[in-house]
Parts: C-alpha cells; structure tokens; sequence
C-alpha cells in the first residue's frame, strides 16, 4: 500500500512537470524551426535543423535592444521604488502601534484580493491629470506602492523578536538604523523573493503599457513581441514569434536561477 502511494505521487509530479515543460519545450522547438516546420501538420517535436537565424531575424523586426532597454529602466525603477515605499509601510504595521493602524493594515488586505483591472480605470484617469500619458512616470510611478509587498513584508518582519529591536534602541539608534541595519538585513530573503516577484510580473506586464503608450519612445518590450504575430509581410511566421517569445524568457529565467541562487544562501546564513 505504501508502495502504490508513492508510485501516486511520482506520477502526479511526473505529470505536473510534463504540463508546465511541454509549452516551454515547444516554445524552445519552434523557434529553432524552419517557416514550413513550424506550420506542418502533424508538427515535429525536434526540428530537422535548428534555425539560429529566427532570433537574428526577430532581434532586427523588434528592435529589441531599444525596447528591453525601456524594459529594463520601467522594471528596476518599480521595483526598487516599491521597496523603498513598501519597507517602511511594513515596518510600520509589523512593529509600531498607532492609530487606526487595524483599518489601515484591513484596507491593504482588501486592495490584495481585488483583481488589478479593477484599478486601471480610475489609475488612468488620475495618470491623465498628472499628464502622465505615454510617460516613464505613468509606467512607473502607479506601481511602487504594492499591497502584497506591504502584507508579505508585514509578516516577515512580525518575526523578528521585539529584543533585538529593544536592544537597537538602548544604542540610540533612530528609526532609520534600525531599518537600514536591522530589518532590512535580517530580512533579505523576503525582500530578495518580493523583488523576484515584482520584477517578473514587470517584465512581462502587457496590459499597462498597451493602454498608456502611444509612440515607440516608452513602450516596453512584450508590446513589440506581440507585432510578431502581424507583421508587415501579412503572414505569422510562428517560428520568429516564438523565438521574439524566448527573447522575453530568457532574462526572467536568469534572474529567477540567480535570484534563486542568492534566497537559497541568505536563509542559510539567516538560520545560522
């Protein structure tokens, strides 16, 4: 019984890795594909001759050192802006008491479980006013203020004892110190994974961009992958699409395994 238990649970992981490899193995197959490859029916797992010159031909159209430029510039500006907005909100929450502290921490609570489009309405109008349309600030300034980061952060700080704090302030540190070289150390694991998180989810933010851009001088990369499917030949070439996709893919998953890498060492050293 205890055998057949186990074999249940290797097919069920054996069958999760299979559902969320497949569209990446296909994704990575494509785009090494011929045109005629990545159209035949039925199609070819492994192509014939992989087609390195799908993503010399994807970079040109996409212009892609341009657009991860703004990229690039839209996601570290969001995420380093949340953490400087975010961490002493947490702190805040997580250590001091004052009042309507409970409403204030509830409210952030209910904007974490309403669904983000739900904002974007009356987010556009106030970046409107600013005149913020097709602007860095537009793409950027929305966002430093993040009610997950707040609520994760909240937490992770709730666990630092009140000693180690009590013992900061019988040295006269002021506030700041004991964010600056307290908090924030101790807490490097969680502020590591919440700049993983946000980084991705920027990176790949389409939805934003589509509705606040309108020149090619800010828009964002996953914009100018999606002009992939309708190109000016009149005809998908799916085997460039999917190598403009990887394009997209590649940096995320280098942050992830480094990032990854730096979590896995700071909660060693964190426990030790």
């Amino acid at each position: 019984m205890r055998y057949t238990v186990k074999a249940m649970r290797v097919l069920m992981l054996l069958a999760l890795v299979l559902t969320f490899a497949f569209p990446f193995a296909w994704v990575v197959s494509t785009s090494l594909k011929t045109y005629v490859e990545s159209i035949q029916f039925p199609p070819d797992l492994i192509p014939h001759v992989p087609q390195l010159v799908n993503y010399k031909t994807a970079w040109i159209h996409i212009h892609f050192f341009h657009y991860a430029t703004n990229s690039v510039i839209i996601t570290l500006s969001v995420a380093f802006g949340q953490l400087l907005v975010c961490i002493p909100a947490a702190y805040a929450f997580a250590k001091k008491k004052f009042r309507f502290s409970g409403i204030l921490f509830a409210l952030v609570l209910v904007d974490l479980v309403l669904p983000t489009q739900v904002s974007f309405v009356p987010m556009y109008v106030l970046v409107s006013d600013l005149h913020w349309l097709d602007t860095y600030w537009g793409l950027i300034v929305p966002f430093v203020f993040s009610s997950f980061t707040i609520f994760f952060l909240t937490q992770a700080f709730r666990q630092i004892p009140e000693e180690l704090l009590d013992a900061a302030k019988l040295d006269q540190a002021s506030e700041l110190q004991i964010i600056t070289r307290l908090m924030v150390p101790i807490s490097k694991p969680f502020l590591l994974t919440t700049l993983l998180f946000t980084c991705i989810g920027k990176w790949n933010d389409y939805f934003w961009p589509l509705v606040l851009t309108n020149s090619e001088a800010v828009r964002t990369l996953p914009m100018t992958v999606k002009s992939l499917v309708a190109d000016t030949r009149g005809v998908t070439h799916w085997n460039e699409v999917m190598a403009g996709n990887m394009m997209l893919i590649i940096p995320v998953l280098v942050l992830y395994l480094t990032a990854n890498r730096f979590i896995k060492s700071a909660f060693v050293y964190g426990i030790k």
